[in-house]
């Protein structure tokens, strides 16, 4: 007979226990993911325990936003994002389009995306991917919504399409930034709100960006776990399993606090307040200790 949710055995170690200072927003969190499906109840009272009290389930395709928008209805502090990600961007349709402005009249729905370029890895064809791009640019343009984009190796034509529709989109984040110092200006020349994930934990491939957090205007940078992907590589004790969790995002922002040299108190008061701001969530008041 299986166990409920909430009497599993909690996964993480002592020392991956963290309790951010102040209320902290997951701005990308997967928890749709197959691997979140036996255990979602305890993953999300982990990230309460951690602080992490708002969470925005991105939604990367349509049965994706779907399970996204049904955690959030049931979830209190939990939101989701609805859009069609660049690998899948050769499955966008008139139908598709229709389905997502539905979507995007649904109140848990915060933003538009995952969508964006990935010219990396090209499961879908560059023309395919600026075709269904533009389209839900079109959409965000027609919703309001602020856009949750995804780009890699694809940072000059991103530049170009979105300068073209600046004027047209409210807000944009570029979730999981893991670019150059030139793309970064570009983004910022484009007042474009940044997210930071684990990567910067990565001494293999996130490195350079230890010198960049400085250069990202503080009222302008978010954090994210982008779970189940991307667990920190220099966690201070191992993982079973290596699935990253929202719980794990104090360590993210410990990190970044440490290369941009100031406190993590300082850290996660600013970046909830821009992500509360940017997705226009009611204010988090911290619960009162007695």
């Amino acid at each position: 007979m299986a166990e409920p949710a909430d009497c599993f055995d909690d996964v993480l170690p002592e020392a991956l226990r963290f309790r951010a200072p102040a209320p902290l927003v997951d701005i990308g969190a997967n928890l749709t993911h197959e691997s979140f499906t036996r255990d979602i109840d305890a993953v999300l009272k982990r990230a309460r325990a951690a602080n992490v009290g708002t969470l925005i389930v991105t939604g990367t395709d349509l049965e994706h936003a779907e399970q996204a928008i049904e955690m959030a209805r049931r979830h209190p502090g939990v939101y989701a994002t609805a859009g069609v990600h660049p690998h899948d961007a050769s499955r966008w349709d008139n139908s598709m389009a229709r389905a997502m402005a539905a979507l995007y009249k649904e109140p848990e729905v915060v933003a538009v995306g995952e969508c964006g370029l990935d010219f990396n890895r090209n499961f879908s064809s560059p023309e395919a991917q600026e075709r269904a791009f533009e389209a839900q640019l079109g959409l965000a343009a027609e919703s309001g919504l602020p856009l949750f984009i995804h780009e890699r190796d694809a940072g000059k034509r991103m530049h170009d399409i979105l300068h073209a529709w600046r004027d047209d989109i409210s807000q944009a984040v570029i979730h999981c930034f893991t670019a150059d110092r030139e793309t970064l200006y570009r983004y910022r020349d484009l007042d474009l709100h940044i997210g930071l994930t684990g990567w910067l934990c990565d001494e293999r491939r996130g490195h350079h960006l230890r010198g960049l957090v400085s250069d990202i205007p503080l009222d302008r940078l978010m954090v994210e776990t982008d779970c189940p992907y991307l667990l920190p590589r220099n966690l201070p004790a191992k993982l079973k399993g290596r699935r990253h969790e929202p719980a794990l995002l104090p360590w993210i922002v410990r990190e970044i606090a440490y290369w941009r040299d100031i406190s993590e108190q300082a850290l996660t008061t600013t970046t909830t307040q821009t992500a509360m701001a940017f997705f226009r969530l009611p204010v988090i008041k911290e619960p009162q200790n007695g």
